[in-house]
């Protein structure tokens, strides 16, 4: 067979739109894995489609007719209802990494980062300061920065206990981070509607689970009442922690991701040198 220049090229854009397609669908469920309420709405999706095809199979008429409804108009209402979902996706897409939003933190920088937010949280609990700190890693929170104060300023600790001191025009709502600067003061997030969450904790811890849920973000809560520290990641409110668990956890999660996949490969090389000898 005699390959010719015209079919080179048409295999090229059927490579081509493969991958295109390929990196849409990755780019979704990406941000599926990382947004809890886009995890359950896609769960659901796969419910009612696995549900359809059990109907056309066993000649249920009316729940394929039902469900043939919920299919026809259910993207309009999912639309309507995901919105603000949507356009954090399409934000990202428009501020990701690959066009150079993220600084990338050296060592020093991540352990001066981590350094200067402990000693913060450290002199709010002892001064019983209710305080919500959020750092942003890979998803854009621009639509909560847009609504807050901007300040765009170095990182530091006093600055920090400064923002949250009683009395200050900022103290009120959450200080977001980006990289090692802190980019503004009196931040609103969502607050969790979380059956889990104990009655007693307040509307920081909420608002901390909330953004942790929608984002990637990590979000640190000094309680008012109590001094006591906590830290939402991934969906999950880690309450009571020591200030060296804090400080233990945000130095793993603010870890790249190739080095974190470094750490996990020499820590399985070494467990099968210690299972060899």
């Amino acid at each position: 067979m005699l390959i010719t220049w015209p079919t080179i090229v048409s295999i090229l854009k059927k490579i081509i739109d493969i991958s295109i397609v390929w990196l849409i669908f990755y780019v979704i469920l990406k941000n599926i894995r990382n947004n809890v309420k886009l995890t359950l709405l896609f769960k659901g999706v796969i419910v009612v489609v696995a549900l359809k095809l059990l109907s056309d199979f066993c000649g249920f008429k009316t729940v394929g007719v039902l469900l043939e409804y919920i299919i026809m108009w259910g993207p309009l209402a999912l639309i309507i209802i995901f919105q603000p979902e949507i356009r954090n996706i399409l934000e990202q897409l428009g501020r990701s990494q690959l066009l150079g939003r993220h600084k990338v933190l050296t060592v020093d920088e991540r352990e001066r980062l981590v350094y200067e937010i402990v000693q913060a949280v450290d002199s709010l609990r002892k001064q019983r300061i209710g305080a919500l700190l959020v750092l942003e890693r890979d998803i854009s929170l621009g639509n909560y920065i847009d609504k807050a104060k901007k300040i765009y300023a170095d990182l530091s600790s006093d600055l920090l206990v400064s923002i949250f001191f009683p009395n200050n025009p900022l103290h009120d709502g959450g200080v977001i981070l980006q990289g090692d600067r802190i980019t503004c003061a009196g931040a609103v997030f969502p607050t969790s509607s979380n059956g889990k969450i104990s009655k007693r904790l307040g509307t920081r811890h909420r608002a901390a689970l909330g953004i942790a849920e929608e984002t990637d973000a990590i979000a640190l809560v000094v309680s008012e009442e109590t001094g006591r520290l906590s830290i939402a990641v991934k969906g999950e409110l880690f309450y009571n922690l020591s200030l060296d668990d804090v400080r233990m956890m945000l130095v793993d999660e603010l870890k790249p991701k190739q080095e974190t996949e470094f750490d996990e490969e020499e820590l399985e090389e070494e467990e099968i040198y210690e299972e060899n000898n």
